[in-house]
């Protein structure tokens, strides 16, 4: 197993990313290592973050601005070489079908849930390792 997981959080929004820090703790599940974060708040510092690498999942608030997570989700998508997993934040769960546009690989609405946040989180962090395995 790898020392620690890297997830990059992106929200305008300082409560959100401590949300999200807060929900999947120390370790979202025990079969995976221990999550390091890199927060972000502003678009140009995500696309920096993931130019620089080793992100294993990137976690976007659907309702941040200027840059909404929908809209960043599909372009870093499009424009990110083996781009990470995405674990989007949506105001409300008849907006999956935009997640599903942006082609995130899975949705939880916001305000987060630890319990459902962190079993999305670990989930993609399966996926994410064992194809680095």
């Amino acid at each position: 197993m790898q020392p620690t997981a890297t997830v990059l959080v992106y929200s305008d929004d300082a409560n959100t990313r401590e949300q999200v820090r807060l929900a999947a703790g120390r370790r979202p599940a025990a079969d995976l290592p221990p999550v390091e974060f890199v927060e972000c708040a502003t678009l140009p510092a995500v696309l920096k973050e993931l130019d620089r690498g080793g992100i294993d999942v990137c976690v976007l608030d659907g309702e941040a601005v200027p840059a909404g997570g929908m809209g960043v989700c599909r372009q870093i998508k499009d424009e990110v070489f083996r781009c990470p997993p995405v674990l989007l934040l949506i105001g409300r769960p008849q907006d999956a079908w935009l997640a599903t546009w942006s082609r995130a690989e899975a949705a939880v609405t916001h305000p987060v849930e630890p319990v459902e946040f962190a079993q999305a989180l670990a989930g993609l962090l399966r996926s994410r390792l064992a194809v680095r395995a």
